[in-house]
Formats: structure tokens, C-alpha cells, sequence
């Protein structure tokens, strides 16, 4: 997902300001930072653009998380409904058929689960963009209410230079993700599985994890910035009351679910937060997007890195960094459901 649109103008950089809800944050991502700090220094793979197979802060857990699954690279367009630059280039597809029909509210939704720390928690996973949104480009430009204004029903998505397309990471993070999540006990939901011709739309997203009554949503994507800008970022819902958008209630929730997500995600990663927003707190807080602003339950979005960076592109198509970046996000979401 990139910063430039139709509709708005990139966010200024920011300072981190401290506050009740940053208590979390303050005992977990300094550590995680100075990790980070310490793993840039001496030479890792966020440098060279590797596997990334070893980081610093890594936890053992990272052997429950499923390998990786095979998909062919694919190029995307855009980045999240929010940009302009398109394509309709093919994506890789394994010619799966899709299983539901166009517009169908449809979550991909786990198993019960009986035991574990996360029992009796609903966790709704949100893969951005849907890898088959190239052959149906009317049906994605087409205007839906976000609470503030209208925007497009979904974009393709962005792609590395060398084709691997942001929707075939997001839902090969996803899958992880939820293996990782179900062992710890929570119902696991996502907002789509490539099991439909293309959407779902941003505003049915949001409605998807509203309507699971989820303790936490969190919105997979990669960004389509310029090269050199690299590393994450968490992007928080800001304070909406407009229209149809209420995200008051949410703002506390969902940047606690912010700050646990990036800490964790550096730990894991060993790969430091944005160089180009943030101010390098890896988290920024946004009012234009309609799957924050729609939702009414804790929700982020997070960019994993920069695919048109070569570097980040090395580890966004590695099966062993995707992995990293699944235990990070996970654990993030855990530590946040624990309290």
C-alpha cells in the first residue's frame, strides 16, 4: 500500500508521544529496537537481502509455524484501496476455482478449538487484496461508503519488480498466521481465502470481523513505497465520528494491539520500522482508511516492507522471513489478548 491516491495526501512523519496506552509499548519495543539496533550492527539478513533464516530475538516457537506454502510470482498493481497505480497483469494463479460467488460474505473460518491460552477468542485475519482482482477491475473500481467519503472497492495490490504480488504474501502470512493462532486455542477467521472471484470490498472486510464480534483484527499488507524506503510499519485507526465511521471506542484497543504487534514483530524479524514514516516507532496513525474507519473492533493494518525495495523484496519473498513476520504478528496478537 502506497501513500499516493486519488483522495489524500501522504501522512507526515511523526513523534511517538507517550501516553497511558503506551505502557505496553514502553516495556516491550525498547528491547525489541535495541535487538534490532544490535542485529543491524553486526550484519544481518535485512543487509544482504538473504533468507533472513537466523535474527536476533527469534523465539523458539518459530518451528510451529507451517512451512512455506508454494505459489508462483505474480505481478500486482496498486497497494491497499487507497492507491491509483493498477494492473492488470496476470497473477500466478494455480487455477484454483473460486468457491463462492461474487459479493458473498464468506470467512474462511477455523475449526473449534478446545484448548489453549487464546480459548473463546476470535481472531479475524485480513489478507490484503484478492490474488484474482486483476480479471475484474470494474467490479474492484467500483465506489463503496467508508464512513467519510467513497473510495474504490479494493485495488490489486502491489507487486515486487520481479512479479511476486502483495496478494500472494499477504495470504501465504495469513495461512501462518492461523496455524500459529489455532494452536493457541482462538477461532480463526479470514475475511478471504482466495475462495472468491475477487473483493471482498473494504467495507465488507470491516463488517466481516465487526460481525465475528473479534477480540482483534489485524489487516495484512506490503507497501509499494519508493526504493530505499524500507521496513514496517503499524498503521492505528485515529478518532473518526463521521457518517457511518465511529472509531472512538476502538482508538485505546487498537493501538495497544499496535504496539504489541511491533514489538513483537521486530523480536522476531530482527528487521527495524519504517525509515520513511513513523518517525521510526514503526506505528502511524491514519483517518482515510475505510477498513479502520468502518470497524468497531480492535483493528490494525500492518506493511511488512517495501516491495519495490530490493532489499525488503528479498525478504518479503522468502518463505523463511514470511514466517518470522507470521510469529511476529501472532505473537503481538496473543500478547494483546493476554493482557
Amino acid at each position: 500500500m502506497s501513500y499516493t491516491g486519488p483522495d489524500f495526501d501522504p501522512p507526515p512523519s511523526r513523534r511517538f508521544r507517550r501516553g497511558p496506552l503506551t505502557v505496553a509499548l514502553a516495556a516491550l519495543v525498547p528491547g525489541a529496537l535495541l535487538g534490532w539496533a544490535v542485529y543491524a550492527t553486526v550484519g544481518g539478513s535485512g543487509d544482504d537481502g538473504g533468507d533472513a533464516s537466523t535474527s536476533a530475538g527469534t523465539s523458539a516457537s518459530a518451528s510451529s509455524l507451517p512451512p512455506s506454502s508454494p505459489g508462483t510470482p505474480s505481478p500486482g498493481g496498486s497497494d491497499e484501496p487507497d492507491g491509483s497505480d493498477r494492473s492488470d497483469g496476470s497473477d500466478g494463479s494455480d487455477g484454483k476455482k473460486p468457491s463462492t460467488s461474487p459479493g458473498a460474505t464468506s470467512p474462511s473460518a477455523s475449526a473449534p478449538v478446545g484448548t489453549g491460552p487464546l480459548r473463546g477468542k476470535v481472531v479475524v485475519i485480513d489478507p490484503g487484496h484478492n490474488p484474482g482482482n486483476f480479471r475484474h477491475t470494474a467490479e474492484i473500481n467500483r465506489q463503496v461508503d467508508v464512513g467519510t467519503h467513497s473510495k474504490e472497492c479494493d485495488t490489486t495490490g502491489t507487486s515486487t519488480d520481479d512479479g511476486f504480488s502483495e496478494a500472494k504474501f499477504t495470504l501465504d502470512v495469513a495461512h501462518r498466521m492461523r496455524a500459529f493462532l489455532e494452536g493457541q486455542g482462538a477461532t480463526v477467521k479470514l475475511t478471504q481465502d482466495d475462495d472468491r472471484p475477487f473483493g471482498p470490498c473494504i467495507d465488507e472486510r470491516a463488517r466481516i470481523g465487526n460481525e465475528a464480534e473479534a477480540d482483534a483484527v489485524v489487516s495484512i499488507h506490503a507497501d509499494g513505497s519508493g526504493t530505499g524506503n524500507r521496513g514496517f510499519h503499524v498503521i492505528l485507526p485515529g478518532s473518526v465520528d463521521s457518517g457511518a465511521a465511529d472509531t472512538r471506542a476502538i482508538v485505546g484497543p487498537s493501538r495497544a494491539l499496535g504496539e504489541r504487534i511491533a514489538g513483537n514483530f521486530v523480536r522476531a524479524t530482527g528487521n527495524g520500522p519504517s525509515n520513511y514514516v513513523g518517525g521510526g516507532t514503526g506505528l502511524v496513525t491514519r483517518k482515510d482508511l475505510g477498513g479502520l474507519n468502518l470497524s468497531t473492533v480492535p483493528k490494525v493494518f500492518i506493511e511488512c516492507g517495501n516491495m519495490r525495495d530490493s532489499k525488503d523484496a528479498a525478504l518479503l519473498t522468502s518463505g523463511a522471513w514470511r514466517q518470522k513476520a507470521a510469529q511476529g504478528i501472532s505473537e503481538g496478537i496473543v500478547s494483546f489478548l493476554r493482557g
